[in-house]
């Protein structure tokens, strides 16, 4: 097994890597002066089972192109199975045509990651778990619930919580936390008006006297966190925290967050989190880097990935 880390979360590759036992390859990946991608592999990888760990973050584009360069470097030095590991699928959200002449974004990168050369993709928590029919290689898709379930168990226990979806798009989510906790459910009615920007229509279920945990996959501008962390409370929720897999957390979204009513907002490290995430003492991050070792080990050793979520 060889570990290629691109430029985009590289504390977490070095942690991915530590959790196997394994040196990440040594490799050049770097800009020339007009920021062109220039990738040089220093190892033998003839023959290998390579995996490229790369978030697809901000810069989404760079990064994205970084990994694309990264996979034609290793098909063209002959490596036997190329697996473009992507803790942050960026572009997930464009997996539709919500409106005429728009494009379908995420079927695009993954024509291109398949083009590029790369065998299979192991990512965690699509935005939509049907960008895997994009694909004409394998995806492996890992769930945040494994990680996050028993955070929740140690952290919070489980007496008066309640398991909340943001919108109604993250129920089949927010039903996996609840009923692995075996606790209840409740459901934020959301009526968005433009991209960036929701109100809260409703609070289906009753939150009265409850400790809320609001579930989803993506945290950007954290509006619709705030406004359902009101809504919550309005309703007669004792407290409201929040476990969200990917910290995009774009422009001022921290403090935004910082200034809200949740309690605290928990993430995970598939996106490398910024200084404002690290200052702040509302956002704690959690590691994903040892289930993804284990889940990278498995696929190199041919054994069950669909185990991990028993």
């Amino acid at each position: 097994m060889k570990l290629l880390a691109g430029n985009s979360n590289r504390p977490l590759a070095e942690a991915i890597a530590a959790s196997l036992r394994v040196d990440l390859t040594k490799a050049t990946v770097h800009r020339f002066a007009d920021q062109e991608v220039f990738v040089e592999i220093h190892e033998n990888v003839r023959g290998e089972d390579v995996f490229i760990l790369q978030s697809t973050s901000y810069p989404a584009n760079d990064n994205v192109m970084e990994l694309l360069v990264m996979i034609d470097a290793l098909r063209r030095a002959s490596a036997r199975r190329i697996t473009a590991v992507i803790p942050y699928f960026g572009y997930a959200r464009q997996d539709r045509k919500p409106g005429p002449r728009t494009p379908i974004s995420a079927k695009l990168v993954a024509n291109l990651l398949t083009t590029a050369g790369a065998s299979r993709v192991l990512t965690m928590e699509l935005h939509a778990g049907q960008i895997q029919g994009f694909f004409d290689i394998p995806v492996d898709n890992l769930f945040s619930t494994p990680l996050m379930v028993p955070d929740i168990v140690n952290n919070l226990g489980t007496e008066k919580l309640m398991i909340v979806s943001p919108d109604v798009g993250g129920v089949t989510r927010a039903r996996g936390f609840a009923k692995r906790l075996d606790v209840g459910l409740a459901i934020i009615d959301k009526r968005r008006e433009r991209a960036g920007v929701s109100e809260v229509m409703n609070v289906i279920g009753d939150v009265s006297g409850k400790r809320c945990i609001l579930v989803d996959d993506i945290v950007d501008s954290g509006g619709t966190l705030c406004n359902a962390a009101d809504a919550l409370l309005k309703a007669g929720a004792v407290s409201v925290q929040a476990y969200v897999t990917h910290g995009v957390l774009s422009a001022g979204a921290v403090a935004r967050v910082a200034a809200s009513s949740l309690e605290r907002l928990v993430i995970t490290d598939s996106i490398r989190p910024t200084e404002a995430v690290r200052v702040t003492d509302k956002v704690r991050v959690l590691s994903v880097a040892q289930f993804m070792g284990e889940a990278i080990s498995r696929i190199s050793s041919e054994s069950s990935v669909s185990s991990l979520f028993d």
